[in-house]
């Protein structure tokens, strides 16, 4: 009988756990085989090195949190109004380790220091702005507008986090629903 080896994903999945918790540098290979109880032997029958470890997190992470959700939110239809709501409802739902925000922060983060990682942070966000466009553009007839409603959703989705503020007193999540309102009038 041969021996289970620990399927490449899971390799994947914990380091993007290690990563939106300590950044770049937490992703190491014998932490890594510690956490998933095997050998780093079996880290070398997937992966080069700890460069193609990391190249496939960052393509991973760009895959799902980008094609595949624009992949779900086109499958259900609808006009653009109803695929942004999707949209942010799929979103605002993520917090697993692939779509959380801790992730996409920490990248972000990678990408003040890793020219190779800017490149790949600037593709994504680039592709995601150009999706909001799209559908904001079915019921927005100005650019202008399009453009503010993309940037001020983007923003939101990275930055919302961050803020500590209370909001007189409303609930984060009433500012929240009030906004996705807005937006999509």
């Amino acid at each position: 009988m041969g021996v289970t080896r620990t399927p490449r994903t899971r390799w994947v999945e914990e380091g993007l756990r290690l990563l939106s918790t300590g950044g770049p540098d937490a992703v190491r290979i014998e932490p890594l085989a510690q956490l998933l109880g095997v050998t780093k032997g079996g880290f070398y029958g997937y992966f080069k090195n700890r460069d193609a470890l990391l190249t496939e997190i960052l393509d991973t992470w760009e895959r799902e949190t980008t094609e595949a959700l624009i992949d779900q939110v086109e499958k259900a239809g609808g006009d653009g109004r109803a695929k942004l709501n999707r949209l942010i409802t799929l979103v605002a739902a993520g917090d697993g380790v692939m779509t959380g925000t801790a992730v996409d922060l920490a990248i972000r983060e990678w990408a003040r220091r890793d020219e190779r990682v800017a490149v790949q942070l600037k593709r994504v966000d680039n592709r995601r702005i150009a999706y909001l466009r799209e559908l904001f553009g079915e019921f927005c007839a100005d650019p202008e507008d399009v453009e503010v409603r993309s940037l001020l959703l983007f923003s939101l989705r990275i930055g919302s986090p961050l803020i500590a503020a209370d909001h007189a007193g409303r609930s984060r999540k009433d500012v929240l629903e009030h906004t996705r309102r807005w937006l999509l009038t």
